[in-house]
């Protein structure tokens, strides 16, 4: 009878420092985190195979007057500043991968000959600047020991696990201490 009470009373003590800990501790990680390659078709122009391309901030408006790198091979290979309306173009190019960079944003691309690009190859290669966006995730660090290193810092939470460290086998020797039968001298 008093095995059963002490392993409910550790289960209990589990399930609030279970509650007590961060969601993303045990959240799922991401499986996949490669990069993706966005397929882009070149065009056919009249200096050669041409790259359009369209620079949106994270909120969809264009970007206008940004200096945009074509980089391939680890190497700077063109410049261009987008127009009025957030485009870009590169001409004189050959099917391959590529790295368009505006700013501290690098987005990678293969580019397809006219004619040969998959049917799932876009006409444009569209461009996002800014940091990477997380919509309804907040929590201070990246990293899940970053993430619990931060909430381990905090007095109240040393407190709050010092005090269940300290309260539950106090809580435990009282109540055996209640239920033993007293004599009767």
């Amino acid at each position: 009878m008093n095995v059963a009470r002490t392993t409910k009373a550790f289960v209990v003590c589990l399930a609030v420092v279970g509650f007590c800990l961060p969601q993303p501790l045990f959240a799922a990680g991401q499986a996949d985190q490669s990069p993706t390659i966005a397929d882009v078709s070149l065009r056919k122009g009249p200096q050669g195979n041409v790259l359009i391309g369209h620079v949106l901030d994270q909120q969809g408006e264009s970007q206008a007057g940004l200096r945009v790198a074509l980089l391939g091979n680890g190497r700077k290979l063109a410049e261009a500043t987008t127009d009025a309306r957030g485009l870009f173009a590169f001409r004189n190019l050959r099917g391959g991968v590529y790295q368009v960079a505006v700013g501290k944003s690098v987005t990678a691309f293969r580019a397809w000959m006219p004619g040969t690009a998959p049917p799932a190859a876009q006409p444009a290669a569209l461009v996002v600047t800014g940091q990477d966006l997380v919509r309804g995730q907040c929590y201070p660090f990246r990293h899940a020991c970053g993430r619990l290193q931060f909430w381990l810092s905090h007095p109240c939470v040393i407190a709050g696990i010092i005090a269940t460290a300290v309260a539950v086998p106090v809580a435990l020797h009282n109540r055996d201490d209640d239920e033993k039968p007293k004599s009767p001298c």
